[in-house]
């Protein structure tokens, strides 16, 4: 009700009984067509509430003129029908004009990303600092859309490095059909803690939106891999793997977001998982904190080398 409060006074007015030209007609007039016109001040403020742009409180006010003058329903349904048709059109243009000027877009308008940074510093029996950053940013077009990821971790203690993980990631999807997309996977990582100086993988496969709801959203990944690993005792190896991921987000309020994101890669002999678990809260403004536990597995490690890292953090993310 609080959408038509401005417009309920003249509406009850327009019923109030006044005296108008309708009570000078000549008797011989039609009673029918009489009872059937929408009284002048009641389509005045119809034609506000358009024109004010607000469609609820239009509808509104068409709801509450049909119950206050039955007897021209008609003639306000016939009004409804061509604003929602005008409606229509216009939301038409306006898609319209976004799709052409995303098909004209340059290479470098239209992403969105954000950075994310966290540090540690301690003393004392034990002196531990520790860096991290992590920035990513995606580009959607009509069929074509962008992933850019970029991380690294840094732990030192007593003057040791005892953490040292890199990774870089740049994934195109291609719109197959509604949810199903095609993607590609160039993606390079350090973690020389985990037995590997570099290893690069080349990827592609098939992925679909499981769940694409203005709250929640699951996307499902999987297809082959081709991994080029150099071993920190020396050695280079190439394989060929198999990749399948996951990417959950579940907006819980407006101000708190849970995340998971998740990948594996399996191979003949080896393989590797990672999983980040997060929990997101508004700040201020583009400014929020994040909430993280990170899980990183690799099989076939170098003896004495425990195969599952795990990091549990607190930063600042910052979104453009």
């Amino acid at each position: 009700m609080m959408l038509i409060e401005a417009y309920l006074p003249a509406l009850m007015l327009a019923a109030t009984p006044l005296p108008t030209t309708l009570d000078v007609v000549e008797s011989d007039a039609e009673p029918s067509a009489l009872a059937a016109a929408l009284p002048e001040p009641a389509r005045r403020m119809i034609d506000t509430a358009i024109a004010d742009g607000d469609a609820k409180a239009a509808a509104a006010v068409m709801d509450v003129a049909r119950k206050s003058y039955p007897q021209a329903v008609a003639e306000i349904d016939v009004i409804e029908a061509a604003w929602r048709h005008r409606l229509a059109e216009e939301k038409a243009r306006q898609e319209a004009e976004a799709l052409r000027q995303l098909a004209s877009a340059p290479l470098f308008d239209n992403w969105k990303g954000q950075v994310e940074l966290g540090a540690s510093r301690s003393t004392g029996n034990t002196s531990n600092f520790g860096l991290y950053g992590a920035f990513s940013a995606q580009r959607k077009g009509i069929d074509w859309s962008h992933k850019l990821v970029a991380r690294a971790d840094i732990q030192r203690t007593n003057g040791t490095t005892t953490t040292q993980r890199v990774l870089a990631s740049w994934q195109p999807n291609y719109v197959v059909q509604d949810r199903l997309y095609g993607f590609g996977l160039a993606q390079y990582e350090h973690d020389r803690f985990l037995g590997y100086e570099n290893r690069y993988t080349l990827g592609g496969g098939l992925g679909y939106g499981v769940i694409d709801s203005s709250a929640v959203t699951l996307d499902l990944e999987g297809g082959p891999a081709f991994r080029l690993t150099d071993f920190t005792a020396g050695a280079t190896e190439p394989t060929l793997a198999g990749r399948a991921s996951l990417d959950f987000a579940w907006k819980i309020t407006p101000t708190l977001q849970f995340s998971q994101k998740g990948s594996l890669f399996l191979e003949s002999e080896d393989g590797s998982a990672s999983a980040l678990t997060a929990l997101d809260t508004k700040l201020i403004g583009s400014l929020k904190a994040r909430f993280s536990y990170n899980v990183q597995y690799e099989r076939g490690t170098p003896p004495g080398v425990d195969p599952v890292d795990t990091l549990s953090r607190a930063t600042l993310i910052y979104s453009f």
